[in-house]
């Protein structure tokens, strides 16, 4: 479970970053979906991390949301080329989508 608290923290960190640095880079990167998720994606990290820190019995569908959106973020990130920032936020992304997919089914068993 902390892994899973680390690695939205971090992801809800890193979409935020992310979206200032895509806004001042402009371009497709800036466009109002790929923000729009970036800021999505930061969001359900934030909740996902503070219901699993408060024991919160509503965590494993918490989990499996934030899962499924980071799992988006990280597609549209990688989408956009070959930069280091953008493939930042996917495995940051992608790491957070696994630990919280896992944390979802744990507590489905």
């Amino acid at each position: 479970m902390n892994d899973c608290i680390g690695n939205c923290t971090s992801c809800h960190a890193v979409c935020l970053e992310t979206i200032n640095y895509c806004l001042t880079k402009g371009g497709e990167q800036a466009t109002p979906d790929h923000v729009a998720l970036l800021a999505a994606c930061a969001d359900i990290c934030g909740t996902s991390a503070a219901t699993l820190l408060r024991g919160a019995t509503v965590s494993p569908v918490i989990c499996g949301a934030c899962a499924e959106v980071c799992r988006q973020c990280a597609t549209s990130c990688e989408k956009m080329g070959d930069d280091a920032e953008m493939k930042r936020c996917a495995e940051a992304c992608r790491r957070c989508a696994e630990s919280c997919t896992a944390m979802a089914s744990m507590a489905a068993h």
